[in-house]
């Protein structure tokens, strides 16, 4: 796998020549040569690709019980998350999150208002774009662009509001999975089953270490004071802001502004690790499952074009396609544009071609 945080050595990033660039202009000719010549060949290197792919998940599944997930080719032998093991206490307080936030959307349609509709879509896209893709994945994980310290906290601090973990640790295990993408060791692989892959990790908080030993790879958060503070207090942070929302809106704003507005939070973000290696097409060759998948790209803001992000991982544009919508890309160029985000790395043609398909033969 390339590195997570930049390309290889030999690749040059762009950096002040960035700037010519606008979201609805990707490439220079030759390159939109080279991208539409690797989506026709898309089609054609399938067979490929398939044969590579279930080689490599029936050799991550051998044991038995393996089975192909329904509408895809990926085959997996399903991994036991409750039975078998012993629970611990993060284990519990995990699954009780996870039942009480969905409990609460039970109460949804009684507690109904035009107020808490916006109050759910203003705080997705506070915690969902400005906080998971924008800061936790593009920013933090694969450091993609700089933001100034301000920015940096204040967008990471919506990001702990998703109650999807502190940043420490969802960047620790994001990194792990391109790391040991697709194989035994990877945190959250469609090869251990879908339902592994999109919620069922969760539930075993010992899982990554027994896969890929304690979080070595964060130490560029772990010497911030400031991350190191938001795992210390992790849990208080959600509490609080359940408290303002009772206090601005009692039950109702509980329901939709903790239960609807996370549980969609979750689904969307989880649907990334499951269906985007499960459902939809490989425009590059990464080795592993990863697919570009058009409706979770629209409902995770850009991070559903996730063959395109495996095969530039430090990109902050994952729509490399101007039809590719990606929410999370606009957002980083306005920032760019208006001087906030600075060192705005993307695909060099040079990795482009590098990342082609071979021709057909």
């Amino acid at each position: 796998m390339a590195s997570i945080s930049s390309p290889p050595p030999s690749i040059k990033l762009f950096s002040k020549q960035h700037r010519s660039i606008t979201p609805s202009h990707s490439y220079s000719d030759q390159v939109r040569l080279r991208v539409l010549h690797t989506r026709t060949n898309t089609i054609t290197t399938q067979s490929h690709l398939r044969t590579r792919a279930l080689r490599n998940v029936i050799v991550a599944a051998k044991g038995g019980g393996e089975g192909r997930i329904l509408w895809s080719d990926v085959v997996a032998r399903p991994k036991k998350v409750f039975r078998g093991r012993k629970w611990n206490v993060m284990d519990i307080l995990t699954a009780s999150v996870m039942v009480l936030m969905h409990l609460l959307c039970v109460f949804a349609p009684f507690t109904f208002s035009w107020g808490c509709l916006w109050l759910v879509f203003g705080l997705w896209i506070a915690t969902g774009l400005f906080g998971i893709t924008l800061s936790f994945h593009r920013n933090l994980t694969h450091k993609s662009f700089k933001l100034p310290k301000w920015a940096e906290y204040a967008f990471a601090y919506c990001g702990v509001q998703a109650i999807q973990g502190h940043p420490i640790n969802w960047v620790s295990t994001h990194r792990y999975h391109h790391q040991y993408c697709d194989s035994e060791r990877d945190p959250h692989s469609p090869i251990e089953g879908f339902w592994f892959s999109h919620m069922n990790w969760l539930f075993d908080t010992d899982n990554i270490t027994k896969k890929c030993g304690e979080p070595t790879n964060v130490a560029d958060l772990e010497k911030q004071p400031f991350y190191r503070f938001l795992r210390t207090t992790y849990i208080l942070h959600p509490i609080a802001f359940a408290i303002l929302l009772y206090g601005l809106g009692g039950f109702p704003f509980i329901v939709w502004g903790m239960g609807v507005r996370i549980v969609w939070v979750y689904h969307i973000t989880w649907f990334v690790n499951s269906a985007c290696h499960v459902w939809g097409q490989q425009a590059w060759n990464t080795g592993d499952l990863s697919r570009n998948n058009w409706w979770v790209g629209i409902l995770a803001f850009g991070e559903g074009w996730h063959n395109n992000h495996h095969a530039f991982e430090y990109s902050a544009r994952h729509g490399l396609e101007w039809w590719q919508v990606d929410m999370t890309w606009y957002m980083i160029r306005f920032l760019e544009i208006i001087g906030v985000a600075t060192d705005v790395k993307l695909p060099t043609p040079t990795h482009i071609q590098k990342m082609a398909f071979p021709p057909n033969t």
